[in-house]
Parts: structure tokens; sequence; C-alpha cells
């Protein structure tokens, strides 16, 4: 595996490690795969390209022919075209932007794409009859821009209107008060701001209201882990009409979902944060992959195999199958922050689910 296990994208990359210890643990005690016991070997890439480069040829020079990782796009872009040089299959657990993974290549993952996280969003914007919507993004980011220019897309489509559009120049931004300002005097109803936890918590959205919008605020996944950077002393009726699409409903009581849950709560006392779920649904695929090939030494036979559409996944994070560029298509969760007035903190729970049928 290759994560971000220090620097500022940490929460996922220490989530995906949980995820995926506790599901080798279960592999390992069923039996292993093919009759073998699954080993980890994993690297940090601290979320930057260049270390994920440097993880991935240290992984390759060790023999390693298959990879979970990385959490983000932009760490995951730099993988791809040397999964596919060196034939090694690479599964990504959360990497969102679309041209991630192409047909007939090495390159899966077990998350949605930015243009069906973006239409998921547009789709609830339109059930909840918004009409004018402003987005913040940084110009820079393969995931934020992705998620921006999707999410204006779909609600172009919709007959939404995008009044404002805003942007940083990085991801680690700490003043958004002129953005804001302008959503404020365009009028916006709701804002569609794509930023990780560490920007989201303590500067986002406390600034919004600071700067006088009281409108709701829209997220992505890289949301998850907000309520943990919540600074001290922060007015938490701020959070209160703030929305985030989700690859999945913590709460969802299917079994595969449930049971998980469960077992992740018993070994680390909190519930799993969605890149570790998206990580057991990564070792699904490959376990599935393998069993099907009868191998683990022809990896050819096991991308094969990951690559069959007809394969149906009954994953923690939904019931899916992969289409044919190695990418799901399945619908997403709506996670809504709000203020527990009986622990005075700030929750999350699910506003609504919005299918893949819902999106056509």
């Amino acid at each position: 595996m290759i994560a971000p296990m220090t620097g500022t994208n940490a929460a996922y990359g220490n989530s995906m490690l949980e995820g995926l210890q506790m599901t080798i643990d279960e592999i390992n005690e069923a039996g292993g795969i093919l009759g073998m016991q699954v080993e980890l070997d994993y690297r940090d890439d601290q979320g930057d390209a260049t270390q994920a480069q440097n993880a991935f040829n240290a992984l390759i020079a060790e023999g390693v022919t298959l990879i979970i990782g990385s959490a983000t796009s932009g760490a995951t872009s730099a993988l791809t075209n040397l999964a596919n040089e060196e034939g090694v299959v690479l599964i990504t657990p959360s990497a969102t932007a679309d041209d991630i993974t192409t047909e007939d290549d090495y390159v899966f993952r077990a998350c949605f794409k930015d243009t069906l996280q973006g239409g998921i969003a547009a789709a609830y914007v339109d059930q909840q009859g918004i009409t004018r919507v402003g987005t913040i993004a940084c110009s820079a980011d393969t995931y934020s821009q992705g998620l921006v220019d999707a999410f204006a897309l779909a609600c172009e489509e919709r007959g939404i209107e995008v009044v404002e559009q805003q942007s940083t120049a990085t991801m680690n931004a700490q003043d958004f008060t002129n953005q804001w300002a302008a959503m404020v005097s365009a009028g916006a109803e709701l804002v569609y701001a794509i930023y990780y936890y560490d920007a989201v918590g303590p500067f986002l959205i406390p600034q919004a209201r600071a700067a006088g919008y009281t409108g709701a605020i829209m997220g992505a996944d890289g949301f998850d882990g907000t309520l943990d950077y919540i600074s001290e002393g922060t007015d938490l009726t701020a959070f209160n009409n703030v929305f985030w699409t989700n690859h999945y409903d913590p709460s969802d009581p299917s079994e595969a979902t449930a049971a998980f849950v469960e077992a992740y709560e018993a070994e680390y006392g909190t519930a799993p944060m969605s890149f570790a779920a998206l990580t057991h649904d990564c070792l699904l695929i490959v376990q599935t992959a393998i069993e099907a090939a009868g191998t683990t030494d022809d990896i050819a036979a096991v991308r094969d195999a990951m690559a069959d559409t007809s394969v149906v996944y009954d994953g923690v994070t939904g019931t899916f199958s992969l289409d044919a560029t190695g990418t799901p298509t399945k619908g997403g969760a709506i996670i809504e922050y709000y203020v527990d007035d009986a622990t005075g903190t700030v929750s999350q729970r699910l506003e609504t689910t919005i299918s893949a049928d819902e999106l056509t």
C-alpha cells in the first residue's frame, strides 16, 4: 500500500491502514487467499506526487506486483503510467479524478469518479429546489478543480445557475474571506467548496459565517475527518446547513456495511472514515480476482480478472460492478453536519442517498 501516513492528508492514510490491516487479519483468520497468508508492506507518500513515485519504485524493487493506493488524485495520477509500464496492478480506494482509470490498463479503483460525484451533488441541489450556486476550488489541484468543473457542468444540465466561481492558489489555504464576500454579493444559495478536512474545519466553514454567508455549504468526500479539526472556541452553529457527498453511510444497516463498522468500532473505538471502507473494498476486489485467476504469480491474469465487468461485489460501500475503465458506477450518500444539543458538539448524520439511476 502507498498512502499519506504523515503530512496534511495523514488522516486519510491512517484510515486506509486501519481498514486494510483489519481486513487482512480477517482474511488470514479465514485461511488466507489461495491458502496463503496475506502480508502488508506499506509506504508513506506524504500526500506528495514525487514521494508517491519514490514509494512505488521502492515496492517494485522488492518484487511487489499489486499495490493499493494512493489516497488523493494528485498522488495517484503520478503512479498510473508507472503501473502500466511495469505491468503492476494499482487499485486506489479514493482517487476520484476521471482520468485515473482508462480501458485496458492495470489501474482500478473502488470509489466513484469526479463526474459522478459532482453529478450526485448537483442532483441533491436540484432536489432542494436551489437555483443559484457558487463554487470555490483550488485552481492548481486536480481533485478540487475537477470536482467543481463536474458539478458546474451537471448544474448547467439541470438549469441551475452558477452565479459565482472563486478559487485559491493552494489546497492549504487559510484565508477564504474574499471568496465568501464574493458569494454573499452574488446571492449564492449554496456554495460548493472542495477542500480537505484540515482547511474545512478551522478555516473554510467558520470564515463563511464570519463573512455573513448564511446559505448552505456543500463539499465532497475530502470533508471526511473535518469534525476532528474544528478549532477550540469556534461557534459551532457555523456547521449547521453544511452537507457533503460521501462514498457510503456508516449507519447503513446492510450486512456488509454493518459488520465492517461494528468490527472497526470494536478495534479502533470510532466509526470508520470512507477511506477505511473503500480500502476494504479494494482488497475485496483483489481477493476476488486472485481467486478467479487461481494464481498470484501471473499478475496479468489477475488484472484480467479484475477487468471482468460482470463480477458483482457486495462491498462495504455498496453493491457494485466495475465499468470498462475499472471504475465503479454507484450512488452516494449525502451527509449533514449538525450541532448535537445533547453533547454540545458537531455531529454528522445521513441526509439522503442519491442512486446512480437518479443521475440519468
